[in-house]
């Protein structure tokens, strides 16, 4: 039986760490798993999709990361969707992600998804790619958070500016860190986490300043978001510039 390594008691041996890169390990799964990193819920029909399996193939895949604590599966009506435990199990996919990336070339071409996943993207809950990397800059440059080594924290400053624009930081009933980095595969820089980086990316798109795309981790950022983006927080132009097209 696959340990739940969700659960908060458990101590990363070696057999837990070693399960949980078998279950990772699965193309289908791995597939599965980097399909929820845009935060959403999928049903399993979906998932198969992105799986390339059969649905009765992924049902079993769904099962093993469900009981491993990678997965949560949420029941509305008669429908099933599934999404991704938590952050933490984002973090780990977008890690590995950045090690792919860092490898040997694959011969692949590059296509438009591949420029538009590098200029913004959703990582779980939070803003990704150039758009990520660029706003965290920003940010540390003027002096509202602070980005060192890897690691993030919210500046006294910075406090009073996230609450002037209606980014109240003081939820103190969650239990993810305020802020902390994520390392971006594609940018081999950070881009901001925690509830600093869920804050920023309801924000964008509750002004309208970003756009889901209808499948994938795709962000669009729009004519006003790009105007925003520099106004309210300067962040460089060249992290605000639409993909290439060929």
């Amino acid at each position: 039986m696959t340990t739940n390594i969700a659960a908060p008691g458990n101590i990363a041996s070696g057999q837990i760490i070693a399960e949980v890169a078998a279950l990772i390990g699965d193309v289908a799964r791995a597939n599965i798993l980097a399909a929820l990193m845009d935060g959403r819920a999928l049903t399993a029909g979906e998932l198969a999709v992105h799986a390339g399996v059969t649905p009765q193939t992924t049902s079993g895949h769904l099962g093993k990361l469900d009981r491993a604590g990678l997965l949560v599966c949420l029941r509305q009506g008669r429908h099933r969707y599934y999404r991704l435990a938590s952050p933490a199990v984002a973090e780990v996919i977008e890690a590995l992600m950045a090690v792919a990336a860092a490898g040997p070339a694959r011969h692949r071409p590059v296509g438009p998804r591949d420029d538009a996943l590098r200029a913004a993207r959703s990582c779980y809950d939070h803003i990704a790619g150039r758009l990520g990397v660029g706003l965290a800059d920003a940010l540390d440059a003027g002096g509202l958070v602070q980005v060192s080594d890897g690691s993030g924290a919210l500046t006294d400053r910075g406090r009073v500016f996230f609450d002037q624009i209606g980014l109240p930081l003081d939820d103190t009933t969650s239990r993810r860190p305020l802020c902390r980095t994520c390392l971006d595969w594609s940018e081999r820089r950070h881009h901001l986490g925690g509830r600093i980086g869920t804050a920023l990316l309801t924000h964008a798109l509750a002004h309208g300043w970003v756009r889901r795309s209808a499948e994938g981790r795709m962000l669009t950022v729009t004519p006003a978001g790009r105007l925003d983006f520099a106004r309210v927080f300067g962040v460089d132009d060249t992290a605000l510039r639409p993909p290439q097209r060929p």
